[in-house]
């Protein structure tokens, strides 16, 4: 549905078998729901309609253009198209807008739609908006390397990390639009945070292995832990990455 929109250039020719061909330039805004579950690697359908609202589909009927090109070379650039269909079909309401002269309370008009398939798969966005998550998370390890007397230090680059992870969230979030569902990115923001807060647990554990008089426990159970939050991170990351990859279209 358009919002507003802005005829520039109306030209009408009438053929020499009855039929008028017009040519007009239209600047609108168009209101839509966009899908952005697997945002940045969404695939998004949309979809518009052109109708008369002066004719019914007794006077006027639309005829596809099945001729040439039907965008531009620069329409929606960032994006890649995958379809772009377009039908004439008749659209129905269950009214006669007060016209007296039709038999029912039921009209018909003509109505040309377009169907737009489009899709990204733009790494360099995610790693935009992604890349201080996935610096956080790494900071937050290397708690696993700070000796377990300095207490200050290995919980408060924790904590620091979970502040970053949630800065992160907040700014990516301001520039998507409300969603009810759990996208992509409250997921791997909400994995993230969950192993942050895994590596101040078990810096938690590691200081009462350390303070109970067992040093080299303590040192093996920090190694351990790395290599297995780390690992687990990035195994249920990547899975979540190309779940969404490969989403089929929505909507």
């Amino acid at each position: 549905m358009a919002k507003d929109f802005e005829k520039s250039y109306v030209t009408v020719d009438t053929l020499e078998d009855g039929r008028i061909y017009m040519l007009m330039k239209l600047q609108c805004t168009m209101k839509g729901t966009w899908k952005i579950n697997n945002f940045p690697f969404d695939r998004q359908k949309l979809r518009f309609a052109i109708e008369n609202s002066m004719y019914d589909s007794r006077e006027l009927v639309f005829s596809a253009d099945t001729f040439g090109s039907h965008y531009g070379k620069y329409f929606l650039m960032q994006w890649e198209k995958e379809d772009f269909i377009i039908k004439v079909e008749p659209k129905e309401y269950q009214t006669n807008f007060g016209d007296p002269d039709l038999p029912a309370p039921h009209s018909e008009y003509s109505a040309y739609k377009v169907t737009i398939v489009v899709y990204r798969k733009s790494w360099e966005l995610f790693f935009k908006l992604f890349l201080g998550m996935y610096i956080a998370f790494l900071i937050a390890c290397v708690s696993f390397y700070i000796h377990p007397d300095a207490i200050d230090a290995r919980f408060g680059v924790g904590v620091g990390a979970l502040f970053a992870v949630i800065g992160n969230k907040y700014i990516v979030d301001s520039t998507l639009p409300e969603s009810n569902s759990f996208t992509l990115v409250d997921t791997l923001h909400g994995l993230t945070l969950f192993f942050i807060f895994a590596t101040i647990a078990a810096s938690v554990l590691t200081l009462r292995l350390y303070k109970g008089n067992k040093q080299e426990q303590a040192k093996k159970f920090d190694k351990v832990m790395a290599v297995v939050l780390i690992l687990l991170y990035v195994i249920l990351s990547a899975y979540l990455i190309y779940g969404s990859y490969y989403a089929p279209i929505e909507g």
